[in-house]
């Protein structure tokens, strides 16, 4: 084989193994810290007072926070994304739709990198599809001083502002300097909800 082919074929091999999604692609579930009064009244069962209740206790760490506000049907359509490689049993089965049998499943191959390990572990035992919506509650930490541009990108509400002030205080010595740092540019709520998302390794 030529030089020159190899050395493209080599480099498509290694770039076509980089992973960046960290947070499963969503198609239509709301993400309580972020939907407006209007969203979260378009669901039902979802009242004014129980739109007010939820907007004034953000940032929403845990779906547990909700249990008394929503029931099953609206958790479908509702939902905080929980962390593949620290959610709790009892937060896992909160996933819509789940059964004894997949949380073992989630938990047994931690700790995921990416949410393409995610599909790949989960898609034996399910098609495609269920993947999918599995997909949409779930996402993969990422660490502050390595995940690429698109992986900040993912977090839910991110915009291309946030990405770059991420990256411009790397490398963060700890999770208080990125506290700091980031609550230059939004409220104390906004840098809780950020942080799920991230960690130091």
């Amino acid at each position: 084989m030529p030089i020159a082919r190899l050395i493209t074929t080599l480099v498509l091999l290694c770039t076509s193994s980089i992973t960046f999604a960290q947070v499963g692609a969503n198609n239509g579930v709301l993400n309580p810290n972020l939907a407006d009064k209007s969203e979260l009244t378009a669901l039902d069962g979802v009242t004014d007072e129980v739109a007010d209740k939820i907007i004034a206790m953000r940032p929403i760490s845990s779906n547990a926070q909700l249990a008394d506000l929503i029931g099953e049907p609206v958790r479908h359509k509702l939902f905080v994304p929980v962390n593949l490689n620290s959610a709790s049993e009892d937060e896992l089965k909160l996933v819509p739709g789940i059964n004894g049998k997949m949380v073992h499943e989630f938990e047994e191959y931690r700790p995921y990198t990416s949410i393409e390990q995610f599909q790949r572990e989960i898609g034996k035992y399910v098609d495609d599809e269920e993947v999918a919506r599995y997909e949409q509650y779930v996402f993969v930490p990422m660490d502050l001083n390595s995940a690429s541009s698109e992986a900040f990108a993912t977090i839910p509400g991110m915009s291309s502002k946030m990405v770059h002030e991420f990256e411009e205080y790397r490398p963060y010595a700890s999770m208080e300097q990125f506290r700091r740092e980031i609550g230059k540019y939004v409220d104390e709520d906004e840098v809780a909800r950020l942080e799920r998302y991230v960690y130091i390794d």
